[in-house]
């Protein structure tokens, strides 16, 4: 009894470590020339120019922005607060979860037209695009995916503590993922970005519940 006590509470020691994320462990894909990291918040300053696109309605691929990652397996939620200098057209900051070059997700604040929008780009193969136009600027914005199975659900908030669906979208399932923070700039000289609270959650795999569940000693 004594030495199953032990190891329940070396178990649950382990996940509790596993679960802080620690920014500095993570790593660059198209890495900025000015970013930093103090206190767990990640600051950079979004390559001008740069973006995540493929192909549909306007003809071309770019695949050149900033986007700072760790890789996950199985299911798992990830929220993260973002704040934004948005100045010109199509200035974007938020998450990522990518696969590889032609099977992505990202989601975020979107700024077209001098309005803030809640922004989604869904890649498999080629791109499209979802938005949620806002009223009002917003000084920022939580953003939280949560991947289960084969299907990414992606929300926002204003206050970390109401949800509000955004987008529901296919990612392959049982496949190792990028998860993190991305800025992107396609037509503008560039803005300061700004992320916080960078968390990962792991989430149980739901197929293996099912068969516990199933399975159990009666």
């Amino acid at each position: 009894m004594k030495r199953s006590i032990l190891l329940t509470l070396a178990v649950l020691l382990a996940a509790a470590t596993g679960m802080a994320q620690s920014l500095e462990k993570m790593q660059w894909f198209n890495e900025p020339e000015q970013w930093e990291i103090k206190d767990n918040t990640l600051a950079m300053f979004v390559t001008p120019k740069t973006d995540y696109w493929r192909i549909s309605h306007y003809g071309f691929t770019v695949d050149d922005a900033p986007f700072y990652y760790a890789t996950y397996g199985g299911e798992f939620e990830v929220k993260v607060k973002v704040t934004g200098d948005y100045k010109t057209r199509f200035d974007q900051a938020g998450i990522m979860l990518r696969i590889d070059h032609e099977n992505y997700i990202k989601a975020g604040i979107e700024f077209v037209d001098g309005k803030f929008n809640l922004s989604t780009v869904v890649t498999h193969h080629t791109s499209d695009w979802s938005v949620i136009t806002l009223d009002r600027a917003v000084p920022y914005i939580w953003i939280k995916a949560v991947r289960r199975l084969d299907a990414v659900e992606v929300f926002y908030s204003f206050d970390d503590k109401e949800y509000t669906l955004m987008r529901n979208a296919w990612l392959q399932d049982n496949t190792p993922v990028q998860v993190g923070v991305m800025g992107a700039s396609p037509d503008g000289d560039g803005f300061r970005a700004t992320f916080e609270h960078f968390k990962v959650k792991h989430l149980p795999d739901m197929r293996r519940l099912e068969w516990l569940k199933k399975n159990s000693a009666q």
